[in-house]
């Protein structure tokens, strides 16, 4: 928002003149005087106070401003939902409005995409680092719960064939799911192979994996 410009007897008067006009209180303002003002002598030349003014910008401005923009281009309606957390190190933001697959694009590639933008537009006006989350439609949860789905799978398919099966290539956050998932599995091990933004997480056997006999009960495999 750019500066006003309030005149007042006073400079205390010109302050409260502002905050009557941006409809908000001191301790969210930002001001700089231009003119002191003086009362003259017996009235006779008395200039006005003069400042200028304008609210503060918080994150939430800047992110709810920038996103506001975007969708406005893409001439789309939708809602932005803030919420930080207690440390304010993570914001959290949900969109909500009709088409969200638009927002959500393939595997989330849109999504992500608009959620670097933010991160950068924040952190250009934080003096600390903030990492900013976008959601809609529960996106990121149901994405979860299918690579987890699909890294049990996979590790049931290693198990199988004792040969290593590369993934498609995903984005960090994907292929953290993916490790994560199957990080106490004692018969397989998960790296990440491959350059940005080809890079992809390949599931193999154990090395010390030594198999006398495998028995298969559903997606489970004993070995003795």
């Amino acid at each position: 928002m750019d500066f006003i410009k309030v005149t007042g007897k006073t400079v205390d008067d010109a302050l409260t003149e502002g905050l009557v006009k941006l409809g908000t209180t001191s301790d969210m303002v930002e001001y700089h005087v231009l003119e002191k003002g003086s009362t003259g002598f017996l009235g006779i030349g008395s200039k006005p106070a003069v400042i200028e003014i304008r609210k503060k910008f918080t994150l939430e401005d800047v992110i709810r401003n920038f996103l506001n923009d975007v969708f406005r281009a893409m001439n789309m309606q939708v809602e932005v939902l803030i919420d930080k957390s207690e440390d304010s190190k993570v914001i959290s933001v949900e969109l909500k409005g009709e088409d969200m697959g638009v927002l959500i694009g393939k595997r989330g590639q849109t999504l992500d995409s608009l959620q670097y933008l933010v991160n950068l537009a924040a952190n250009k006006q934080s003096e600390e680092y903030v990492k900013v989350k976008l959601d809609t439609e529960d996106y990121r949860r149901r994405r979860r719960e299918t690579l987890e789905n699909l890294a049990r799978n996979i590790a049931y398919k290693v198990k199988r064939s004792r040969r290593p099966v590369a993934l498609e290539p995903m984005n960090p956050f994907e292929r953290r799911v993916i490790h994560s998932a199957l990080q106490s599995d004692k018969f397989v091990s998960t790296h990440s192979e491959g350059d940005e933004p080809f890079r992809h997480v390949v599931v193999a056997p154990k090395k010390n994996y030594n198999r006398q006999e495998r028995r298969f009960s559903g997606n489970d495999i004993e070995l003795r």
